[in-house]
């Protein structure tokens, strides 16, 4: 007897939650997220952080996103550093080069999302999947119909060129404004994504 297929509502939501320059970009062209930190205000922003975490189950990050965090938090040296920031949520990282593990709870995962995405809903169970970044594979995520919202934290800075927020067409009919507030220096956009 085979299994009742999963239906939509089912699912976890799919939330890719970032921040991004006035000009699109969330990482320069090397990747680096430290023009992040001189933005004043940035406190504030973080103060909402641990509410938006309660309701993660599971995180998924690109390559560069994870290599990124691994050396600014030196987790070769402090492995305690990704529990202590994360907790124990399942993380998937889609790797497209070889890197170290920061944690038990991290699998590294290849190829298409869509391929990946039963075990990563199971693993987060009736909570939310965080999209960390990059740009690149919450796309992916959208490709593949799984992408519920958009929530994107704009910074009063531009950098002229590097890793775009999201490179993609996404028509306006799949995008829907849920909230839009001032927090601390930043904008705060939040948009509900149609899965069709």
């Amino acid at each position: 007897m085979s299994e009742a297929p999963v239906s939509v509502a089912d699912m976890p939501r799919v939330i890719y939650h970032t921040a991004t320059t006035l000009d699109g970009f969330i990482a320069t062209t090397d990747h680096s997220l430290e023009w992040l930190f001189d933005v004043p205000g940035a406190a504030e922003a973080e103060a909402a952080f641990p509410a938006f975490l309660e309701r993660v189950g599971a995180l998924v990050l690109g390559s560069s996103t994870y290599d990124w965090v691994y050396r600014m938090q030196d987790l070769g040296r402090r492995p305690d550093g990704w529990r202590s920031a994360y907790g124990d949520r399942p993380t998937w990282v889609f790797m497209s080069r070889e890197l170290p593990t920061a944690a038990s709870t991290i699998r590294f995962a290849r190829g298409e999302v869509a391929d990946a995405w039963p075990d990563i809903a199971a693993s987060a169970g009736e909570r939310d999947v965080w999209v960390m970044g990059g740009g690149d594979l919450a796309g992916q995520f959208a490709d593949a119909g799984l992408l519920d919202e958009i929530r994107v934290s704009i910074a009063p800075a531009t950098l002229g060129a590097g890793r775009p927020l999201l490179p993609r067409v996404l028509p306006a009919s799949r995008l829907t404004l849920v909230s839009a507030e001032r927090v601390g220096a930043f904008a705060e956009l939040r948009y509900a994504v149609s899965r069709d």
